[in-house]
Order: C-alpha cells, then sequence, then structure tokens
C-alpha cells in the first residue's frame, strides 16, 4: 500500500501542475481513478452507486488545494468523503452536517474540507450536457408508462445537491425501488458513458 500511495501522492502533484481542464490532467486524473477504484469503500446499498458518482466528481474538483497528503492518503481521503455521501443518502439529508469531534489524535480529513460555494465545472459540463440531450437518447429513455421520468429529468434531479429518492417518490408517485433500478440500469451507465468520454473518468 505504501508504494501505491507513493504512486498517487506523484500523480496528484503531477496532475495538478497542469491547468483545471486540459487534456493531461485529466488522464491523470483518469489513472489516479483506476487505480483507488477498487480500493474504495463497498456496501450493497441501492444509493451506492449515487454516492460514488458524487465522490469521483468531488475529487476531480477538490483534489487540487482540497486534498492534504500530511493528513491522510488519497484513498482514505476519498473513502471519508465517500462514507459521509452515503450517510447523507442514508438519511435523505441533502445538508451535510460534519460530526463532532471526540478528541484523540486521529483526525478525519472530512472535517477539514470545506464545502464548495461556486457549482463544480465538471459537474456543470455534465449538466448542460443532460439539458442540451443532443441526442434526444436521455428524454427517450424513460420507465416504462412514465414518460415524463426519463434519464434527463432524474439525472438533473440526482445531480448534487440533489432531490432525494423519496422526494421524487412522492413526486412522480411511484416506488423508491422503481425509482433508484431504472436509474441505476439506464441513466447511471449513460452518465459513466459522457464521464468517460470527456476523460472524467
Amino acid at each position: 500500500m505504501d508504494r501505491l500511495e507513493e504512486q498517487l501522492h506523484r500523480l496528484v502533484d503531477e496532475a495538478c501542475g497542469h491547468p483545471l481542464g486540459s487534456s493531461p490532467r485529466q488522464k491523470l486524473l483518469t489513472r489516479i481513478i483506476r487505480l483507488t477504484a477498487s480500493k474504495l469503500w463497498r456496501e450493497n446499498t441501492p444509493y451506492y452507486q449515487d454516492a460514488l458518482q458524487q465522490t469521483w466528481l468531488y475529487f476531480c474538483q477538490n483534489v487540487c488545494g482540497g486534498y492534504d497528503p500530511t493528513r491522510g492518503s488519497v484513498i482514505t481521503w476519498l473513502n471519508s468523503y465517500l462514507r459521509w455521501r452515503l450517510r447523507d443518502h442514508q438519511h435523505n439529508s441533502p445538508i451535510y452536517q460534519p460530526a463532532p469531534s471526540l478528541g484523540g489524535d486521529k483526525i478525519d480529513p472530512i472535517d477539514l474540507l470545506v464545502a464548495p460555494t461556486d457549482i463544480p465545472p465538471i459537474l456543470e459540463t455534465v449538466r448542460l450536457w443532460v439539458k442540451a440531450d443532443s441526442d434526444g437518447e436521455l428524454g427517450c429513455t424513460y420507465i416504462q408508462g412514465h414518460p415524463e421520468v426519463n434519464c434527463q429529468v432524474l439525472i438533473l434531479k440526482r445531480l448534487p445537491p440533489e432531490v432525494s429518492w423519496k422526494e421524487l417518490s412522492v413526486e412522480f408517485a411511484l416506488p423508491v425501488s422503481t425509482l433508484s433500478s431504472f436509474y441505476q440500469r439506464q441513466c447511471l451507465p449513460r452518465l459513466r458513458k459522457f464521464a468517460e468520454k470527456e476523460g472524467y473518468l
């Protein structure tokens, strides 16, 4: 793990030496994501993929400036953020409240992060792509019998700060399980494909 951490630190330094949005930076971030993906916390919950998606978006936006290698490894930093996002989903709370410090020597890196006030550029790129839906695929992919509940609508609603599944269930009069299952089977793969094409993943 030490060798991996050293490699990740070098890649982060190299990536942050390139301008935001540049091809070399995106390629290095993609390499970091590939190296860390199998090491991240996993759990079998319906909202895990949503939380993971938020984690990768957060990583790409905040690794340069938000990550402090003296506080822990990249993997520890990502796992901390991912677990907080999972907790948010679990409680259906759109607002993150950090847990009070209990003292001791261990510092949770998530407690040191400042929430970004601006919309991350990557997030805005995704939002514009979803709204444009240039080939009409997102709008045409919908829950059977419910054309108003399509991938375009759901992805926009699930982008941070996301609408909870419970609220969407009430809005569309459909079970959370139906909405979440459709999102994971139909919407996330399309979102992932776009992210890969843009070099975010």
